[in-house]
């Protein structure tokens, strides 16, 4: 059976509240979450994105048993690697053997802030591997000189360092991505029940956790969660490259102008029936993941807490 997780969606809801959310899911049976790491939202109308490493640090405080790891961080562009790495190691500490850093090769829309240049793909993911290498070297706690072909660090040590160095997890939502997190990844994480994804992972060397997001709307009425899902999560139905391509939320307000409610409830599980957000567990358990964590669309958290704990977690963990 796989395990169940929350995601803390740092783009809907402000910190305070993200933090009492780790703490109800912990309460409600998830054995872990993710929180996203952004600048900006998808679009103005899900309306926050608090700088993540500020909200770990109260969730640690929050928290008793829930793993957490982010889901996922850029380590290439906006941030160098060297401050995700003494972020990570700051937050490990505050969360011991309960943090795992998950890393990206990031979207346009949070990268492009300090005017560099947004790469192709395939240089996004060479960024990547060097950034994560830099990483796992200064979590030994060594004094680290780099000088590679996409960062440079002088002479820098960490000397805050939890017992035991955070795991890596690595995104991927395509062959290619996939082809690197199992060479450089201590797991995986993705946003689709695609088999072939897993099956690059491990054909490649990964033999850690997987991790598949799935979206759902909890709401009492259909139509209801139809229309919350349609409004505050439409850019999860923009087709193709547009999400790691289109700079602002304002980009994505217009690319899902002819999104409509039907196209996202194809791809987020709307309603009340639990045998429907059941069977989509199902779905990514059955393309190889082990570790599912569940987005609930919307401001009703507590409506869906209680769902999951009386309806879906006790039938799936």
């Amino acid at each position: 059976m796989p395990e169940i997780g929350y995601s803390l969606s740092s783009e809907e809801h402000r910190p305070r509240d993200l933090v009492r959310f780790a703490a109800a899911a912990e309460a409600s049976g998830f054995r872990f979450a993710l929180i996203s790491d952004h600048f900006h939202p998808w679009t103005d109308a899900q309306g926050q994105s608090p700088f993540v490493w500020s909200v770990l640090g109260g969730i640690a405080r929050a928290t008793e048993h829930l793993r957490v790891g982010t889901g996922v961080t850029c380590p290439t562009t906006r941030l160098h690697p060297a401050i995700v790495a003494h972020a990570a190691a700051t937050v490990a500490d505050m969360l011991p053997g309960r943090f795992f850093l998950g890393v990206g090769s990031g979207e346009n829309l949070n990268e492009h802030i300090l005017g560099d240049v947004w790469p192709p793909a395939g240089i996004r993911l060479r960024m990547m591997e060097e950034a994560v290498a830099i990483i796992r070297e200064l979590f030994t706690g060594d004094l680290v000189t780099h000088d590679g072909e996409y960062y440079t660090l002088h002479t820098a040590r960490l000397y805050t360092l939890p017992e035991q160095a955070p795991p890596i997890m690595v995104a991927a939502s395509g062959p290619k991505a996939a082809e690197v997190a199992g060479r450089i990844g201590d797991g995986l994480v993705s946003v689709a029940p695609n088999p072939e994804v897993v099956g690059q992972y491990r054909k490649h060397g990964g033999d850690g956790p997987r991790y598949g997001q799935i979206h759902v709307c909890w709401a009492p009425d259909e139509a209801q969660a139809v229309e919350t899902a349609h409004r505050q999560w439409v850019n999860a139905a923009i087709p193709g490259e547009l999400g790691q391509e289109l700079p602002l939320p304002a980009h994505f307000e217009q690319a899902g102008k002819n999104v409509r409610p039907e196209d996202v409830a194809e791809v987020v599980v709307c309603g009340p029936d639990p045998e429907r957000h059941r069977a989509e567990i199902a779905k990514y358990a059955d393309a190889g993941f082990d570790h599912i964590y569940v987005h609930q669309v919307g401001p009703d958290q507590d409506g869906f807490f209680r769902f999951y704990a009386d309806e879906v977690l006790p039938k799936v963990q």
